[in-house]
């Protein structure tokens, strides 16, 4: 049984994208947008998601379309340039913070050059892409009153092998992370994608928060808007169907493990959890200190230390208080 306040929230913040056309979302906004693509080796997807979303820059519903490739060697910057986006190296962006430490590390440098003040980050790798997935995001942020921040949420079919499960994707999202927040954050049991990819929010919250490196970005961000903001200010959207690459079961361990460390860390800091002889859950060389006390990772080599052997996943700090930006 749903938590009452997570059951209120459901019916309350839960849209389809099909409330928001994208003519709607071109005559009502009064903002900037800026769509983001983390990408790494996504040649054979990132073109025609570009193509979409550059319609969607003619139709006056975004401003800017930005892919922050990953060095990948397929030839995705320059299918995603060709395609109409401007296209950064992620190794380039914020250089000061050592080697770039995966996807959510990715996302908080491109913030530091994202120009729009509504943000919108989409996986590059996702195959059939439609131009729902962007305005079906941006809808809340524009037409319903109080919302900061959007998270999508989907059928993913896992096709493997002449076997077709048409809900059997999204297993470490079913396994891990929503089981986890049903005990540990009982108010956000009724967010059906935790680990979604798709996600987004106003500028000004997302510079307020820390970015975890890697497989935590989105389970972190989640939990600490609702402690920042609480749930009125989520919403969640229904974009249908979403198809990318499924990952084998080894990567989908480590993935968990990774999900599970970030939940952990939240809880420590609340004191919720005793840290005996748990190690590595916050030091290194800091940027700034939150008021519960976490010390972010900075620097060079923010790997070094426990943190890493723990499980930790490193945190970028929130942009706003990273010294000297």
């Amino acid at each position: 049984m749903l938590n009452p306040e997570a059951e209120r929230w459901a019916k309350a913040r839960t849209f389809h994208h099909s409330l928001y056309p994208a003519a709607r979302i071109a005559a009502e906004r009064e903002q900037s947008v800026s769509v983001c693509l983390p990408a790494r080796e996504c040649a054979q997807t990132v073109g025609e998601i570009v193509h979409v979303l550059a319609g969607l820059r003619k139709a006056g519903v975004i401003d800017e379309l930005l892919v922050v490739d990953a060095d990948s060697q397929d030839g995705t910057a320059g299918i995603a340039e060709r395609a109409g986006a401007s296209v950064v190296q992620e190794a380039d962006l914020i250089p000061e913070a050592g080697p770039v430490l995966g996807k959510g590390d990715a996302m908080w440098r491109a913030l530091s050059v994202l120009s729009g003040e509504l943000v919108v980050f989409l996986d590059a790798d996702s195959e059939g892409f439609s131009a729902h997935f962007a305005t079906g995001l941006l809808g809340p942020l524009v037409c319903e009153p109080g919302v900061q921040f959007v998270k999508a949420f989907y059928r993913r079919p896992f096709e493997q092998g002449g076997i077709s499960l048409p809900d059997g994707g999204g297993r470490v999202n079913h396994l891990m992370a929503r089981p986890a927040l049903a005990v540990f954050y009982p108010e956000l049991a009724a967010v059906r994608q935790p680990l979604a990819g798709e996600v987004a929010a106003r500028r000004e919250l997302l510079e307020r928060v820390p970015f975890a490196t890697g497989y935590g970005v989105e389970i972190a961000m989640l939990i600490d808007v609702w402690r920042e903001l609480g749930l009125d200010a989520i919403a969640q959207v229904d974009l249908e169907l979403h198809r990318n690459h499924h990952q084998p079961l080894p990567a989908l361990s480590k993935m968990s493990e990774t999900v599970l460390a970030t939940i952990v860390r939240r809880l420590a800091l609340e004191g919720r959890l005793s840290m005996d002889g748990i190690e590595g859950l916050s030091g290194g060389e800091s940027a700034g200190e939150a008021g519960s006390g976490v010390q972010w990772r900075w620097g060079p080599n923010p790997q070094e230390g426990s943190a890493a052997a723990a499980g930790a996943p490193v945190e970028r700090p929130p942009l706003a208080v990273v010294s000297g930006r």
